[in-house]
């Protein structure tokens, strides 16, 4: 299992947004490119990178900022936020972006999502995102009535192999994961579930890999020290070992 470190980005800095609102922002980094480097020197295998203001805006925003981040480490970048077209996908894959996650595109261009796995194949995820079990788009501002599993089956249907969960009531609040929500996930899905939100120890990271799940995004808990980078990768990897 792959433990993704959080860089969530709004005006150009490093922060956490609670419960997915903008107006409960805790700021970490001035630099999100000093968040990428202590995250790779701890041991990370992918990061996970997010446009906040992309996600108000329908179109990436930060774009220097993901500049920076990909030029100060080697390692893969995961990117979403305000993807909604090809030409955004495309300008991503510029930038040196490894996967791009589509999100609010689920509910606004549902036919993009095809088209790019099409031309991209794997390179293309999308962000699960659920408020009470139910899809959320538009910086997780737009409510949708549509249940999340019922989503998840579409879009793998269209080819998707990468989906990242996020339960947006637990997503910044540190009071772990929605765990029968990713069970449900994992049972039904032949894609990679990654799940998000909650995270706040190791116990989590354990949790999480008995789902059966490929990854766990961790944002908060890593920011304010209460679980350490290099240690989440081993409680992820303790059934790999185990088997040599």
């Amino acid at each position: 299992m792959i433990v993704y470190p959080a860089i969530d980005i709004r005006g150009g800095r490093c922060v956490r947004l609670v419960e997915g609102d903008f107006a409960r922002e805790l700021a970490f980094d001035a630099d999100p490119a000093d968040a990428a480097r202590r995250w790779a020197a701890a041991g990370a295998e992918w990061l996970h990178v997010v446009d906040l203001d992309g996600s108000l805006a329908g179109e990436p925003v930060n774009l220097d900022a993901i500049r920076r981040i990909r030029a100060a480490v080697s390692i893969p970048i995961e990117l979403g936020g305000g993807l909604r077209a090809e030409s955004h996908i495309a300008a991503a894959f510029d930038l040196g972006v490894d996967r791009v996650l589509l999100g609010t595109a689920i509910l606004r261009a549902p036919d993009l999502i095809p088209a790019a796995v099409a031309r991209w194949g794997a390179r293309i995820g999308v962000s699960l995102d659920a408020r009470d079990g139910l899809l959320a788009g538009g910086g997780w501002l737009e409510q949708t009535d549509m249940p999340a599993l019922d989503a998840a089956l579409r879009l793998q249907a269209a080819g998707v192999r990468h989906i990242a969960f996020t339960d947006i009531r637990r997503d910044g609040t540190l009071s772990g994961p929605n765990l029968p929500a990713l069970r449900a996930l994992v049972a039904r899905l032949d894609a990679d579930v990654v799940a998000a939100g909650g995270v706040a120890s190791l116990a989590d990271i354990v949790a999480i890999r008995e789902t059966g799940a490929a990854g766990a995004i961790i944002g908060r808990a890593l920011y304010d020290g209460r679980v350490d980078l290099a240690a989440a990768i081993a409680a992820a990897r303790e059934h790999e070992t185990a088997r040599c």
